[in-house]
C-alpha cells in the first residue's frame, strides 16, 4: 500500500428528511444569536423560510448571491454582515450561496451554517473562490468552512431534472478528480467510489421521479461524499479548467463541469489506470470517460460547450488561461492536447475509447 497522510477535520452534519426544522437548534449549539441569511434571488423564499424557522436569531436576509462569486457581490454582502451586526450566517441554497457564506467567512471570520439544495458538495471544503477582474481565483481555509451542515433531502424536491443532472455530474467531477489526486487515501478513494455508485444508480431515477424520496436522499448522500473527498484532496486539470471557463466566460458552473468532465477524464486515462478502473467499475461501464459521457446523455443533460454558450474565438484563451500556472494533474498539462480537449468539448464528440 502506498504511503500516505489522512487528516479529517470536524464538521458537524446533520441528515434526513424535513431536518431544516433543526437549525434553530444548530445555531443554539454554536452560540450564534444574528446570523445573516443568505440565497439567491431565485430561492429567496426559501432564504425567508430559513428566517422564520430562526425567528429572533435571525439579523436579516441578503438574496443577491451571484454565480462565480463576482467580488463586487462579496463587498456588498460583507458590508450588509457588518449593516446588521451579524455574527454568522446561513447559506440555503447551493455553491453559489455557499460560496457566497464563504467569502463573507474570509474577510469578516463569520461562522455558517450551510444548507444545500443541490448536490454542489462545496459545503463540506475550506476552498473558496472569488471572480475579479474576469478571472476567478481560487484558495484554501480553514476559517470559510461551514461549522455545521443540514442536508435536507426534501429541499431538493424542487430542483429541475435537468439542474439535478448537471448538479449531480459536478459532484462526480469532484470523486473523479479525488481518485486521482497526488494526496489521496484509502480512505478518500472509498468515499469517491461509493459516491459515484449513488449516483450513478439514483440520477436516473430523480430524471423519471423527481419527487422519488429513496434517490433524492441517495443523491444527497453522494454529494456529502463528494464534498469531503473535494476537501481532502487537491483538484488537477478538470477544475482548473471549469474555473477558467465559469469565471472567464461566464458560464454556468454545473454545466461546464458536466461537459468537460468526460473529456477531462479521457486526457488523464493512461496516466492514472487505477483511478480509471474504480470510476468504470462504479458507472458499470467499461470505460471511464465514455460511461461520464454516456451518464450525461442519458439525463439528458449538455454535452457540448457550443449548447452552455461558450463561443468557439473564445477556445484560444481559453487554453492560453488554463495553461499559465501550474498545477498538480496525473499527466502534464501541455496547451496543444488541453486546446484539442477544448474543441472536443465544444463540439461534444464522445471519447474515444
Amino acid at each position: 500500500m502506498r504511503a500516505f497522510i489522512h487528516d479529517q477535520p470536524t464538521l458537524r452534519v446533520v441528515f434526513g428528511d424535513g431536518r431544516l426544522a433543526d437549525l434553530p437548534q444548530e445555531a443554539d449549539r454554536l452560540g450564534l444569536k444574528r446570523l445573516l441569511v443568505l440565497s439567491t434571488p431565485e430561492q429567496e423564499d426559501a432564504g425567508k423560510n430559513a428566517v422564520k424557522l430562526l425567528g429572533p436569531r435571525a439579523a436579516g436576509l441578503y438574496a443577491q448571491a451571484r454565480m462565480h462569486v463576482p467580488i463586487e457581490v462579496a463587498q456588498i454582502a460583507r458590508a450588509e454582515a457588518k449593516r446588521v451586526d451579524a455574527d454568522g450566517t446561513v447559506a440555503i441554497g447551493g455553491g453559489t450561496t455557499t460560496g457566497l457564506a464563504k467569502a463573507i467567512a474570509l474577510e469578516l471570520d463569520l461562522p455558517s451554517i450551510a444548507v444545500p439544495t443541490t448536490y454542489a458538495g462545496s459545503e463540506m471544503t475550506s476552498i473558496y473562490g472569488l471572480t475579479e477582474g474576469g478571472e476567478k481565483k481560487t484558495g484554501r481555509s480553514d476559517k470559510v468552512r461551514p461549522k455545521a451542515v443540514i442536508y435536507d433531502p426534501t429541499l431538493t424536491y424542487g430542483m429541475p431534472a435537468r439542474l439535478s443532472a448537471t448538479s449531480g455530474m459536478n459532484a462526480l467531477a469532484h470523486c473523479v478528480e479525488a481518485l486521482y489526486a497526488s494526496d489521496t487515501t484509502p480512505i478518500i478513494q472509498l468515499y469517491a467510489a461509493d459516491s459515484i455508485r449513488a449516483f450513478a444508480r439514483s440520477l436516473p431515477v430523480i430524471l423519471r421521479e423527481p419527487n422519488n424520496a429513496a434517490a433524492r436522499s441517495d443523491a444527497h448522500y453522494a454529494a456529502w461524499l463528494a464534498g469531503i473527498a473535494l476537501d481532502r484532496t487537491v483538484m488537477g486539470l478538470h477544475h482548473k479548467l471549469c474555473h477558467t471557463l465559469g469565471g472567464s466566460f461566464d458560464l454556468p458552473h454545473a454545466e461546464v463541469h458536466t461537459v468537460i468532465l468526460p473529456h477531462a477524464t479521457a486526457y488523464n486515462r493512461a496516466a492514472a489506470p487505477e483511478a480509471m478502473r474504480l470510476i468504470a467499475a462504479s458507472l458499470g461501464a467499461e470505460d471511464a470517460a465514455q460511461g461520464l459521457y454516456d451518464l450525461a446523455s442519458r439525463l439528458g443533460a449538455p454535452v457540448s460547450l457550443a449548447e452552455i454558450g461558450m463561443k468557439e474565438q473564445n477556445l484560444d484563451r481559453a487554453a492560453d488561461l488554463a495553461t499559465k500556472t501550474p498545477y498538480p494533474n496525473p499527466r502534464p498539462v501541455e496547451r496543444a492536447p488541453l486546446r484539442q480537449l477544448l474543441d472536443d468539448a465544444y463540439r461534444g464528440k464522445r471519447p474515444s475509447a
